[in-house]
């Protein structure tokens, strides 16, 4: 695969290095196979540089663009997920939703028209669940 597809592949995937001109460690700066805007390469070599050749965080992580704050979360992540820990995680709502199935149909059962806010007050009295009524009226849509 040539570089400029790899970087192509890198941008549509979501995995190019963030500051990838912040690499300056030895491999990337040669080339070939090492390619700084590759952030999950750039990743496992920072862990691997650190693991096999005893290099201190602080600089294994500067020479790979990284602080040694964010070397730590990359290490949590690799310690707990392997490779996949070395993907980014997927944004959005990590938490339980408060949205159930029966909220749902509670608010689809009632008279058309009510208000997202009578609709959120009946939820919390019901449920004990308290939604902004922009959620209620996001799900009273078709």
């Amino acid at each position: 695969m040539s570089e400029v597809a790899r970087l192509r592949a890198l941008e549509v995937s979501g995995l190019l290095h963030p500051n990838a001109p912040a690499v300056t460690a030895v491999p990337f700066r040669e080339g070939g196979f090492f390619l700084a805007q590759d952030k999950v390469q750039v990743k496992y070599e920072m862990l691997r540089v650190q693991a096999v050749e005893e290099w201190d965080v602080s600089a294994a992580a500067a020479v790979h663009g990284y602080s040694r704050s964010a070397f730590y979360l990359v290490k949590a992540a690799f310690e707990a997920q392997g490779m996949a820990g070395l993907l980014d995680g997927k944004p959005g709502r990590r938490g339980p939703v408060k949205v159930t199935e029966g909220i749902v149909a509670f608010i689809r059962a009632a008279p058309k028209g009510t208000s997202g806010a009578v609709l959120a007050d009946g939820i919390e009295q019901v449920f004990g669940v308290l939604l902004h009524r922009r959620t209620v009226e996001r799900i009273q849509r078709p």
